[in-house]
Order: structure tokens, then sequence, then C-alpha cells
């Protein structure tokens, strides 16, 4: 099976898939496109949306339709699963979440000066100047903070089971861009989740820059 995933680092959409690919030890090629490229979305799938996996057959976009593709076998039970509330948790604490890590992806290796700059208009559109969410930073650690409380009892000690499921993986990828901001501190048993799902999926989040 010949794969490869087009994909931004940030995005936890595609770190689900990155994730997916590690834990089922699959190979690919990785293609980091950069933010303002929209042609190559486009002519992959008809729209500007990744992640996007190639493989013999053609294309598939939705992190979920990837990793329900490429688990054959159902390791993650993605078929079996209600992830309605989940989908609900995640709307709530990722805006809080995407707020507090969008002013720091920009300075990853993943963008130059261009692709910052479109990435930084466009999101601001929606959530508002840069600075002046980093201004607000106290307020969105306290709300994601009481959010992961919310979760630690959930913890069995993956989220909601004994074993590693498509919601370790959701979950995981929405909270992994906070370890880039360097003022939030993760309570010691999040942290040793999100470690434990890192070592069980192989994932490395910059491993295209090293």
């Amino acid at each position: 099976m010949t794969l490869t995933l087009y994909h931004y680092v940030h995005c936890p959409f595609c770190v689900r898939v990155r994730m997916a690919l590690g834990y089922l030890e699959l190979s690919y090629s990785s293609q980091v496109l950069a933010y303002d490229d929209e042609m190559t979305p486009v002519k992959l799938t008809g729209k500007k949306m990744l992640p996007i996996l190639t493989h013999e057959q053609g294309s598939i976009n939705e992190s979920l339709d990837i990793i329900t593709y490429l688990d054959k076998s159902n390791e993650f039970k993605t078929r079996t699963l209600s992830l309605l509330e989940l989908e609900t948790r995640l709307n709530t604490i990722g805006t809080p979440v995407h707020s507090l890590a969008m002013p720091y992806w920009i300075y990853t290796p993943e963008f130059n000066e261009r692709s910052r700059a479109y990435f930084q208009s466009k999101k601001e559109e929606k959530r508002g100047p840069f600075r002046d969410l980093v201004k607000m930073q106290p307020q969105l650690m306290k709300q994601v903070a009481a959010e992961l409380q919310k979760l630690i009892p959930k913890f069995e000690p993956f989220f909601e089971s004994s074993e590693l499921t498509i919601k370790d993986i959701m979950l995981a990828s929405h909270l992994w861009g906070l370890y880039v901001v360097p003022e939030f501190q993760f309570d010691p048993k999040v942290h040793a989740y999100l470690q434990e799902v890192k070592r069980l999926c192989r994932f490395n989040y910059h491993q295209d820059f090293w």
C-alpha cells in the first residue's frame, strides 16, 4: 500500500492521522504543505482542506474517514464507538486551546514569512488579533485547565477505556498543541496520559524538521 499524507504540522486533525499511522506502523510519504498553498489540496480533492491521504485508488480527506480507511481491522474501534459526546467536548475545549497555541504555531519551522502572514490573516478574521489572544492567556489557560480536570476521572488509563481507541487519538491530537505554549503547565496526570499516547503512536511532533 503506497500512502502519501499531505498535512500541516500544527493541525490537530492532521496529527490524528499521523498518530494513527504511527500506531498501525504504516509507512507513508510525508508532504508538509505551506499554509498558503491553495493549489495542491484543491487539485487533489477540490477544496483547501487537510489532511489528505493519497493511495492507489485515489485521495481521501476528513481525518476520521482516513483513519477508518487505514484501520482495516478496527483496532481503534472507530466503526463501533459513539463519538458524538467527545466531539462536543472537543469543540468546547478546542477553542481556547487553539487561541492559546496559534500565536506560537506561526513561529515554528512549519511557517515562513508568507505562510505566517496568510495564516494569521485568516485566523484573525474569526478570533481577532493574535496580540489580543496573548493578552487573554490567563483567562484562556484557566478555562482549559478547568476542562482538563473534567477529563482526568475518565482515564482508565485511556479515555473511557482500558486500551487505546480512536477517542484517545482525537483527544491527544487536540491537546498536543498546548505543548507549544510555554506558559501553560499540564496537570501531571494529563501530561502522563499524553506521553503514553505519544509513545504508543510513535509520534514525533516536528519529525519533518529534524
